[in-house]
């Protein structure tokens, strides 16, 4: 839309169904690249990601022009058909059905990415599930913990 502007930093994550630490160390910077080229390609900009072997996080510089939910589903499913096709993993890949969203003022964008490029020093000391329920909590999400992580069925 014409004359529409805005300022949108949203800190994305996300983890492999059932968490399961599927992300493979040999593979996971083409993954990193390859997600950025989806973000890129709806228009958005990627400002920094990276992960672990059992999560992801992303902060994206998000236009207006796309719904979030629209934007993870695009993310999630483009990504793990290129995973697949790839057989990066012994048996077939998916993303954890939630995720998490979070927004930032431009203030806090540097200490976000900073937060995000030291991820593998980070999670030496709190696990995935530490992180992601004090991000709730830091944010005042309302949740209930039995939904938070799915469990395998």
């Amino acid at each position: 839309m014409a004359n529409t502007y805005s300022q949108v930093h949203l800190h994305f994550i996300f983890a492999p169904k059932f968490r399961h630490a599927l992300i493979g160390a040999t593979w996971e910077t083409s993954l990193y690249k390859y997600i950025t080229g989806i973000v890129q390609a709806r228009q958005h900009k990627m400002i920094a990601i990276n992960g672990m072997s059992d999560h992801l996080h992303m902060l994206v510089g998000f236009r207006t022009t796309q719904s979030i939910g629209d934007f993870m589903q695009d993310v999630k499913a483009d990504s793990s058909q290129w995973i697949n096709v790839n057989r990066f993993c012994g048996s077939r890949f998916e993303w954890q059905a939630g995720y998490g969203v979070f927004s930032y003022s431009k203030s806090q964008v540097p200490n976000v990415i900073s937060y995000i490029q030291t991820q593998k020093e980070h999670h030496r000391k709190v696990t995935f599930r530490e992180e992601y329920l004090s991000f709730l909590e830091k944010f005042e999400v309302e949740y209930d913990e039995r939904y938070v992580f799915k469990s395998p069925e």
